[in-house]
């Protein structure tokens, strides 16, 4: 039926050209031959017209086939009820299907990283979320003993976005309907693999040769990869080693030609690049269904606070005075009868801060969580405390306020957690528990039911099941995505869309 409509429009448009023809040819044997100049005009028209119809008559072709193929697809996706019934409208994503050593020949490698970072073949174990954890005996009650508790590494995000992607309601096999095309690279894992004792060019191999992959598929030519997205699981300044002041750090993913174009999901954003978006650590609990969610927020908001705060970490020495914060932070806790602190050892083998069990009891035990900058800006301890029903409290801006756009309020921050600017605390101005002493209790009730309320947006729900209807942070992460490339897509204006693409953002670098 289609087929034969747009014959029917060829036909016609064919038998116009032929009516505007003679009608030419008609009146030029009325007229006459008035020259040569006229003769030769009067060939020349008729031929331009039927040309031009001819060529009006391909476009219209070209197009109506093309739509009809889109409609079709999207129709078919969804049953044949056409576009307005579908809920993946406009959430369609592609996912490339790269070639293993892109992804799970890398995983492969994992004994490469043991001599920095241990065994990480268990952390990438299940689907990218470790170990499966149990509840012991001496731990308190701090995990619940059922499924969904992991050994997750801060550093496995790469694996379990991926392996959540495959599970995506609106993933599609026809890239030409899809929203934002997904590029299951294995970013984070390729920079620990070869980070120690390799040159350069070994460290950027990968990343070069999946850029050259990219860019000779027709994907990629339709918008040049703007409309492309990959998860690299660490800091984003990890992938711009051009730009950073150690010229043996990292790989160059995100500063080569296409690398650039692409928009990337990291956790910590570089806040100086508008390609890369910050994204929470994953923690130790990966709920399985809605109850499982909300059956932990019910423990949180239930537990007996017996701390006021509490601390996990350790120094960090090769931070500059200037801006050393922990040392302080740990000082003061020290000396105070109500922080409760679990030290970390910095050295190879160290379990002290690597016992979920352990870290999750003190943060359900405190009322506030201190969250100080260390060799970043950022900690996976954040996400960890308020996991745990913690009220965090921050010392610079960078670690939670000007990060995770999608994940925490844009807004209110001070409705979540507690700011003390970390200058007061070096030029020891101010005494942390003195601060939060003086915040009323009915305000600490209201700041901790906003912190339980965020809990689900900060989870990474285990990628072999599926929660129902509520939103984790994998959920926002593609919804932010979605509209970041829509954005691209359809800029409110030129001049919009290159001052939001090239505007400078604050760096943690260069606050360093």
């Amino acid at each position: 039926m289609k087929r034969s409509a747009a014959n029917s429009i060829v036909q016609l448009l064919v038998k116009s050209a032929r009516k505007a023809s003679g009608g030419a040819r008609s009146r030029r044997g009325a007229v006459g031959m008035k020259g040569i100049g006229i003769k030769a005009a009067a060939n020349v028209l008729p031929r331009l017209r039927i040309l031009a119809v001819l060529g009006v008559a391909a476009w219209t072709f070209f197009l109506y086939v093309h739509f009809t193929v889109i409609s079709s697809t999207v129709e078919v996706s969804n049953n044949g009820d056409g576009l307005a019934a579908d809920p993946c409208r406009g959430r369609y994503i592609y996912m490339h299907d790269l070639p293993p050593r892109f992804n799970a020949d890398i995983i492969r490698d994992c004994r490469k990283t043991e001599d920095h970072w241990g065994d990480m073949c268990g952390f990438v174990s299940n689907a990218g979320l470790g170990r499966p954890l149990a509840a012991a005996a001496d731990d308190g009650g701090a995990i619940t003993g059922e499924a969904g508790w992991y050994g997750t590494h801060q550093f496995a995000l790469d694996s379990i976005f991926h392996n959540r992607m495959k599970q995506y309601e609106c993933l599609t096999n026809h890239s030409a309907v899809a929203s934002a095309v997904f590029v299951p690279f294995y970013a984070g894992f390729d920079f620990a693999r070869y980070h120690w004792g390799y040159d350069n060019a070994t460290r950027d191999a990968a990343s070069v040769d999946l850029i050259e992959w990219l860019m000779a598929r027709p994907q990629w030519r339709r918008m040049w990869g703007r409309d492309h997205f990959l998860v690299a699981g660490r800091t984003g300044w990890d992938f711009r080693r051009s730009s950073n002041v150690n010229p043996d750090w990292g790989t160059d993913l995100l500063a080569m030609p296409g690398g650039r174009n692409m928009t990337v999901l990291v956790l910590e954003s570089t806040l100086k690049y508008t390609s890369d978006f910050s994204v929470p650590y994953p923690t130790y609990f990966h709920p399985r269904s809605d109850a499982d969610v909300l059956r932990w927020q019910d423990r949180v908001r239930g537990q007996n606070r017996t701390w006021l705060m509490a601390f996990v970490g350790a120094p960090r020495p090769d931070v500059p005075m200037s801006i050393r914060i922990r040392d302080h932070v740990i000082a003061q806790c020290k000396a105070s009868s109500a922080c409760a602190m679990l030290g970390c050892a910095r050295t190879l083998g160290s379990t002290q801060c690597h016992t979920p069990a352990s870290i999750m009891r003190l943060f359900q035990k405190a009322v506030f969580c201190l969250q100080p900058p260390g060799d970043s800006c950022t900690r996976r301890s954040v996400f960890d405390s308020m996991v745990a029903g913690c009220i965090p409290v921050f010392f610079h801006t960078g670690t939670a306020y000007e990060q995770y756009p999608w994940h925490l309020p844009k807004d209110g921050h001070l409705k979540y957690s507690v700011f003390i600017p970390d200058a007061d605390v070096r030029r020891r101005n101010v005494s942390i528990e003195a601060v939060l002493r003086a915040i009323p209790p009915a305000t600490v009730e209201r700041m901790r039911e906003e912190v339980i309320r965020l809990i689900p947006s900060l989870l990474y729900a285990d990628p072999r099941s599926k929660l129902e209807t509520i939103k984790d942070a994998v959920d926002v992460a593609v919804n932010g995505i979605l509209d970041t490339v829509a954005g691209i897509k359809n800029p409110p204006s030129l001049f919009a869309a290159i001052v939001s693409r090239f505007r400078p953002r604050r760096s943690w670098k260069a606050a360093r």
